[in-house]
């Protein structure tokens, strides 16, 4: 480098007194990126960064403009394209620049408390985040689920969650916080490094598709999930089409079209019932954004035709919501609103303390039969990973046994804070 000198950072960025690093031309003060929390050791963690962010950080440690630059489109490519956690293995940074970065940052990924294999091949992690804000358990779950044609990311959005869909045992925790950019989109880098998928590359991977389908409500963590997805999608990084991504709603209407406005990719909608009776009880929020309006969103959300249809997921629920009426309602409902849509029937997976139960498998084959003599695709969706508790409307970082009374109490807190 020329024209060095050496700077003391130790106060700038509130962490023990590191080297002095000989950085090129004048300082200035610089703006602080946006919302930038240091970990537990003081270091910034890169992860979850937008580009700008990134250069900002490395600006907002002293790092003149355009050294920033440089090096935030190197880190860049070293993070999402290659899946470095060190710099040290950075090889086109100059060593004593690694050093630097090393003090200063960190490349982080989720802790894995404990990964899961079920008999079907599915995998499930339960992780930890490096957040410690006082508010309880930091747990929470992903699955990856490995098909002959692809293999599908299930990704979590929040500790806990908002909601308290009566049939989903992630409805009987309480929301703790939104997950981060940086703890959303490391879940995917974490299935990445398990599967030895770097560096990144379009073709021949085993995780081909990722499903917002996990712990928590994405559009109540809207700007978390939409900045990640962003760095999911970037060409420059881990480059996933946004045709094979689906964020899943349980009908938060006013944030649908944002979605696909702002982030562009499938839509999935967890319908579960078609009267509003049904629906109040086992989706709640359906009290607060009825059938008619989640629907009429559908219809008007960007992108969504015939090539690009919109799912509705439907648990098979015994006696509940599985008749032949309920059948052809919602065949109507589909046609009424003229939407380009795609059914998947999901049978009931069981868990501790539910009240419900499985629809028998001659009548889910009757469900199926009416809908799509209706002319709607109705497939029905195999269970995956029952064993290890990793299926759909079975996560649940923490284990512990709610009496019927607590569950209730819990529902009823929920929907008061939903308004």
């Amino acid at each position: 480098m020329e024209n060095r000198r050496a700077i003391d950072y130790g106060t700038a960025m509130n962490h023990p007194q590191p080297l002095t690093m000989p950085i090129p031309g004048h300082i200035d003060p610089v703006p602080v990126p946006r919302d930038l929390k240091p970990r537990v050791d003081g270091r910034i963690d890169l992860l979850g960064l937008s580009r700008d962010d990134l250069r900002m950080a490395l600006e907002t440690a002293q790092l003149e403009p355009r050294q920033a630059k440089l090096r935030a489109k190197q880190l860049w490519h070293w993070i999402y394209n290659r899946g470095a956690t060190d710099f040290a293995v950075m090889t086109d940074i100059a060593k004593d620049m690694r050093v630097w970065l090393e003090q200063r940052f960190a490349v982080s990924r989720p802790s894995v408390v404990e990964a899961q294999v079920s008999t079907d091949g599915t995998r499930k992690w339960l992780l930890r985040s490096d957040a410690n804000d006082g508010q309880g358990s930091q747990d929470y779950e992903m699955v990856f689920i490995p098909d002959a044609d692809r293999g599908t990311l299930c990704v979590s959005s929040q500790v806990g969650c908002t909601l308290n869909c009566r049939f989903c045992y992630t409805g009987t925790m309480r929301l703790v916080r939104n997950l981060t950019p940086g703890e959303i989109v490391g879940q995917v880098m974490l299935a990445r490094d398990a599967l030895g998928e770097w560096p990144s590359q379009p073709e021949g991977r085993m995780l081909t598709n990722i499903v917002m389908m996990g712990m928590g409500e994405p559009l109540y963590n809207f700007d978390n999930v939409r900045d990640a997805l962003k760095l999911v999608m970037d060409g420059d990084g881990l480059a996933l089409s946004k045709r094979r991504i689906t964020l899943s709603t349980s009908g938060v209407v006013p944030m649908m079209a944002r979605a696909g406005e702002e982030i562009g990719v499938n839509l999935a909608v967890s319908l579960h019932a078609v009267t509003k009776a049904v629906r109040d009880e086992i989706v709640p929020l359906n009290r607060k954004y009825g059938l008619e309006e989640l629907l009429q969103a559908c219809a008007d959300y960007p992108g969504a035709n015939n090539a690009r249809r919109i799912t509705f997921e439907y648990v098979m629920l015994k006696d509940k919501n599985d008749s032949d009426d309920d059948a052809r309602e919602l065949v109507r409902l589909i046609k009424k609103y003229k939407l380009p849509a795609k059914v998947n029937l999901i049978p009931f997976n069981p868990w501790p303390g539910s009240d419900y139960q499985c629809s028998d498998r001659d009548r889910i084959a009757r469900f199926s039969d009416i809908v799509f003599k209706g002319g709607i695709s109705a497939p029905v969706r195999t269970p995956r990973g029952r064993d290890i508790m990793a299926a759909c409307g079975q996560l649940k970082s923490a284990s512990e046994k709610k009496s019927r009374a607590e569950l209730d109490r819990l529902a009823a807190e929920k929907q008061a804070a939903l308004g």
